[in-house]
């Protein structure tokens, strides 16, 4: 899962679309294969490489709400519109 994570950062990084996607199916998948185990108790190591998961994986989050928050910014200038994904107001 960290190589995953390592994949996916220097994809986003790169705004490399196909490599993010591999990477977000590749941590799916591993979640998926987590899951059958969930539940038993852990070592120390496991726990410790879990929580180096959690953080890359929020480090990760970050940058692609970044990217969001850039593209939409960008979209907004073309468009004159800066709340391009804002819900509409209701009355």
């Amino acid at each position: 899962m960290l190589a995953i994570l390592e994949s996916e950062r220097a994809a986003l990084a790169g705004l490399d679309l196909e490599r993010i996607i591999t990477c977000a199916d590749g941590k799916q998948r591993i979640c998926s294969e987590l899951e059958s185990v969930a539940g038993q108790p852990l070592d120390e190591e496991c726990e410790g490489l879990l929580n180096a998961v959690r953080r890359m994986n929020e480090v990760n989050r970050k940058m692609r709400n970044m990217i969001a928050d850039n593209v939409q910014s960008r979209l907004g200038s073309l468009t004159g519109n800066s709340f391009l994904y804002a819900a509409p107001a209701v009355a």
